[in-house]
C-alpha cells in the first residue's frame, strides 16, 4: 500500500510544481484563459491522486493499529521526501510542460474541442513529436539575476514556502495525530481541512493575486517576460524549500492537531 501512496504523492507534487508552466504558457501565447482551461485536464489527475492518497494512508494506519503494530515516522517522512523529489522533477519539467501546453493551446484554437484535441495528440505521429518536446531545461533556466532578487517581494517567497509546507504535511500530521491519541482519531483526521484551509487562505490572499497580476502585466508587455520567468523560478524554489520544511513540521503539527482535537 505504501508504494502506491508514494507513487501518488510523487505524481501530485510533480503536477502541482509543473502548474507554473501555465503562467509561462499564458505569457508566451497571450491566451490566459485557454492555458488554464487546458491545464485543468492535467490537474484532474492530481486531484484524483489526492482523493486516493488519504484513504489509503488511513487504511494502512488502521491495519497496523488492529494488529497492535506501532506506527513509526519512517514511512511518513519517506512520503515527504518523495514530495520533495516530485517537486524537483516537476521543476525540471516546467520548460517541457510549457512547450507541450503552448502547442496544445495553439492547436485548440483550430480544433475548438477537447476530445478532438486529445484524439489529435494521441495519434502516433503527433505523439512522437510531443514526446520529443520533453527534455532537460537549458542552462539559462537556472539563472536568477540580482535584479529579480532585489525587486522580488520576499513576503511572497516565505508565505509560499510555508503554504507548501502545510499542504505537504497536513494530511500526514492529521493521520499521525490519530495514532498519537486514538481516542480523538476521527476528530484529528477531519482537522486536515483546517490545515489545508489555512494554506488555501494564504494562497488566495497573498500568492495567487500577486502571480496573477504579474501574469497579466507580462501578457500586456508591461513586465519583461525574462524577468517573469525568473520570478516563477523563485516561487518554485520556495515551494521546494517548503517540502523540506515539512519534515520539521510533521511531528509538531501532529501533536498540535492532537491537542486541538482534545480541546474541541
Amino acid at each position: 500500500m505504501i508504494p502506491i501512496v508514494l507513487t501518488l504523492t510523487f505524481l501530485i507534487h510533480l503536477i502541482l510544481t509543473s502548474a507554473h508552466a501555465v503562467q509561462l504558457t499564458a505569457v508566451r501565447t497571450k491566451r490566459v484563459t485557454t492555458s488554464y482551461a487546458l491545464f485543468n485536464l492535467v490537474l484532474l489527475v492530481s486531484r484524483t491522486a489526492v482523493s486516493l492518497q488519504s484513504p489509503l494512508l488511513a487504511k494502512w494506519i488502521e491495519r497496523h493499529m488492529q494488529q497492535g503494530v506501532e506506527v513509526g515516522t519512517f514511512e511518513f517522512r519517506l512520503i515527504i521526501l518523495v514530495s520533495t523529489l516530485g517537486t524537483i522533477v516537476g521543476a525540471f519539467l516546467i520548460p517541457s510542460f510549457q512547450r507541450l501546453l503552448s502547442k496544445a493551446v495553439m492547436k485548440f484554437s483550430v480544433k475548438k474541442s477537447i476530445p478532438k484535441l486529445l484524439y489529435y495528440g494521441l495519434k502516433r505521429s503527433n505523439l512522437k513529436q510531443l514526446i520529443g518536446q520533453i527534455g532537460l531545461p537549458a542552462p539559462d533556466n537556472y539563472k536568477i539575476s540580482s535584479y529579480v532578487m532585489k525587486d522580488f517581494p520576499y513576503r511572497v517567497f516565505f508565505l509560499n514556502m510555508f503554504m507548501n509546507a502545510l499542504i505537504t504535511t497536513g494530511v500526514l500530521s492529521s493521520l499521525y495525530a490519530g495514532f498519537i491519541d486514538p481516542e480523538v482519531r476521527a476528530t484529528s483526521s477531519t482537522l486536515v481541512a483546517v490545515v489545508n484551509g489555512g494554506a488555501t487562505i494564504i494562497l488566495m490572499i497573498f500568492i495567487d493575486p500577486y502571480l496573477s497580476l504579474l501574469t497579466d502585466e507580462a501578457v500586456n508587455d508591461n513586465f519583461p517576460e525574462a524577468t517573469f520567468r525568473k520570478t516563477v523560478r523563485l516561487l518554485v524554489i520556495s515551494r521546494l524549500i517548503g517540502t523540506v520544511l515539512a519534515q520539521f513540521l510533521f511531528i509538531p503539527f501532529a501533536y498540535l492537531i492532537s491537542m486541538v482535537a482534545n480541546w474541541i
